[in-house]
């Protein structure tokens, strides 16, 4: 994983930051909201208030927008959604956005959007999820995007976008050398042998080299502490896990349903994750970076510390070998 300021371009799969405080609004940091970029397409991860400047300063299109992922229903994840849909509509969207949410959610975002947004029916598609249980939620050709329960006050879930495995890598020498037809490649792609004409077996091993590691992203905000959550998002290569207070205040995190940045850090930990982004701060924190330095105690990988317009970089340098 890398990092990127706000200036930077997404590559092909990355994270743009929008906001990363927590309940209360500050000059500092704006509620919840990420954009993930996978090799074209773009997700919404989180929608709270105010997204849509966070949007426009940092160059996320909503038109780009196929998928939305709503976590909860606390406001500062959720209450920029009716006036972001409302845009859209506006704009004369006529692709229907998918937007995966539990079922209370669905209908009280239909009842708000029929009242501001007249019309606007037959441009969202309702995806609804059972917070309460692990599920894929949205499956292409190469990701899956699978629900990870989390333990908050009000029923919650997390994200873990995971590529799919990847087709082997052909060695063009031996290609040559065998004159293995084109029709032939894509078994052998998949990691089938090839049978040769007159008889004979050649060996996969021989023909390619290893695929390229399957890379991963885990958004986990807002839980408390819990081993399962680590145990859910194994092997993730970048794991975003909300670090709302820091030590001095582990017993209001625990009270709130929430998590120390030290916590987060054994969550990365248990995980074996590649690299830890903590995020979801208390409007009562002004040192990020010492939030960072507690969890790096504990998780002893790559930690940073989310701030609006940052853009995370997935790389296969950061995957790590359980």
């Amino acid at each position: 994983m890398t990092e990127k300021n706000c200036a930077s371009p997404p590559s092909a799969f990355s994270v743009r930051i929008l906001g990363c405080g927590s309940a209360k609004p500050t000059l500092r940091h704006a509620p919840s909201a990420q954009a993930l970029f996978y090799h074209g397409r773009v997700f919404l991860i989180d929608c709270g208030e105010g997204v849509q400047i966070q949007m426009e300063r940092y160059g996320v299109s909503a038109h780009k927008i196929s998928d939305i992922f709503i976590s909860h229903l606390h406001g500062d994840h959720f209450l920029g959604l009716p006036g972001l849909l409302g845009t859209m509509c506006l704009n004369g969207r006529t692709t229907p956005v998918r937007v995966h949410i539990s079922a209370e959610g669905s209908r009280l975002l239909k009842a708000v959007t029929e009242v501001v947004s007249p019309g606007i029916g037959g441009m969202v598609e309702y995806c609804v999820m059972e917070p309460g249980r692990r599920q894929c939620v949205y499956e292409d050709a190469a990701l899956e995007v699978h629900t990870v329960p989390l333990h908050h006050r009000v029923p919650a879930c997390g994200f873990y976008f995971r590529e799919k495995p990847k087709e082997r890598h052909l060695r063009p020498d031996a290609i040559e050398r065998y004159a293995i037809p084109y029709a032939a490649l894509k078994a052998i792609k998949a990691g089938a042998d090839y049978e040769l004409p007159g008889g004979g077996r050649i060996a996969n091993a021989e023909l390619t080299a290893p695929p390229s590691p399957s890379l991963s992203y885990a958004y986990c905000s807002d839980t408390a502490f819990a081993a399962d959550v680590a145990e859910a998002v194994r092997a993730v290569t970048v794991l975003y896990h909300e670090a709302t207070y820091g030590d001095a205040n582990a017993a209001k995190a625990s009270m709130r349903g929430h998590s120390t940045a030290r916590e987060a850090g054994v969550v990365a930990r248990i995980a074996g994750a590649g690299a830890l982004v903590i995020g979801h701060y208390s409007a009562a924190v002004d040192d990020e970076e010492a939030l960072a330095m507690e969890a790096a105690e504990e998780f002893g990988g790559p930690v940073f510390a989310a701030a609006e317009g940052m853009l995370i970089e997935v790389r296969p340098a950061m995957q790590r070998n359980l």
